[in-house]
């Protein structure tokens, strides 16, 4: 009998050691070396500092830049942990409200919302949560919508403004998967860097 386990068990040993831990470490320094960025979380840098990454959207209120897509993450209050409190982007949790369409609630919350944007036909992603209360993008068509209210805030042309946006505006994958995206946080510090005398990232 044992001179069937022996096999057996050193079949499972060896294959426990290349796909549980030798495949995995490999896979991990080729992803490293193939994409360098993607693997270390996409960060982005700013005078030898993190100040975020491409896949996780910031809290973006400041009038001068634009705001990404809502987000409705809750938190421990840290005055009182028996309550929650809205983290939007908090890049420790990820979620939704899971509000049903029906919701008082999230009826008065997109409501609240849409007298930001001054406009009809404001863009969903404008008004409504992503799944993960994370989401870094945001469409061209909310972008447009907020067009003049920044260029006011910044003493800029409305065109310049919107060439900004034109210029940031990632298209379809392969022009077919997913639909026009800007990232929030690239566009925000292109404007910066073209309005001189900018605090850079100065969000409230």
């Amino acid at each position: 009998m044992l001179s069937h386990l022996r096999p057996a068990i050193a079949t499972i040993g060896l294959f426990t050691l290349l796909t549980g831990a030798a495949l995995p470490v490999l896979f991990v320094q080729a992803g490293a070396i193939a994409f360098p960025s993607q693997s270390g979380g996409s960060l982005i840098m700013q005078n030898g500092h993190v100040i975020g990454s491409s896949l996780i959207g910031q809290n973006f209120t400041a009038p001068k830049y634009f705001h990404g897509r809502p987000s409705a993450l809750m938190g421990a209050d840290p005055k009182d942990a028996s309550k929650q409190i809205p983290t939007p982007y908090d890049a420790g949790e990820s979620g939704a409200s899971n509000l049903a369409p029906t919701s008082k609630a999230l009826l008065d919350r997109v409501t609240a919302a849409i007298p930001k944007y001054d406009a009809d036909n404001v863009p969903a992603d404008a008004v409504t949560t992503s799944a993960s209360g994370l989401d870094p993008d945001i469409t061209p068509q909310n972008a447009a919508r907020q067009i003049p209210r920044v260029a006011a805030a910044r003493g800029l042309s409305t065109d310049a403004v919107h060439a900004l946006v034109a210029s940031h505006t990632e298209p379809r994958f392969l022009g077919l998967l997913g639909a026009p995206r800007i990232n929030v946080l690239a566009l925000n510090l292109a404007l910066d860097a073209a309005t001189p005398g900018t605090t850079p990232l100065a969000r409230n």
